[in-house]
């Protein structure tokens, strides 16, 4: 019964994924235009950001949809077919679950953030520009 229901969602995502990735596309928001030296502080910021994420979850669409609409340009760690960053994310976050945003401080330090609502206020908080 288990071969059963994991064949159902994994035929399931091989169907759905390409529609899902092409809706993502078609629905791209229009990123923030800030003044260039701002965004290049912005850009300065991202690189010690990093997000873990597999290509169809919807939740990471949802992440990175509002990636773009504040125009971040965040690594972006494929956690479903990269070995190396599955193991870094259960290594580092304690768990292999999307999406999931690794800030790294001035320091070197660590914080693995969970949950697309959190990565989304988090990412509002520290890059929405002031109007």
């Amino acid at each position: 019964m288990k071969f059963i229901i994991r064949t159902f969602f994994k035929t399931l995502r091989v169907v759905l994924g390409p529609f899902m990735l092409l809706w993502e596309f078609v629905s791209r928001p229009k990123g923030v235009v800030r003044a260039p030296a701002a965004q290049l502080a912005v850009d300065l910021q991202c690189q010690s950001l990093a997000l873990y994420q597999f290509s169809t979850c919807p939740f990471c669409i949802k992440v990175r949809q509002e990636m773009r609409r504040l125009s971040l340009p965040i690594e972006r760690c494929d956690a479903q077919h990269d070995q190396k960053n599955k193991d870094d994310l259960l290594k580092g976050g304690g768990t292999v679950k999307v999406p999931c945003l690794k800030v790294t401080d001035a320091n070197g330090q660590f914080q693995w953030i969970y949950e697309s609502g959190a990565i989304m206020k988090y990412l509002q908080g520290r890059f929405t520009p002031a109007s």
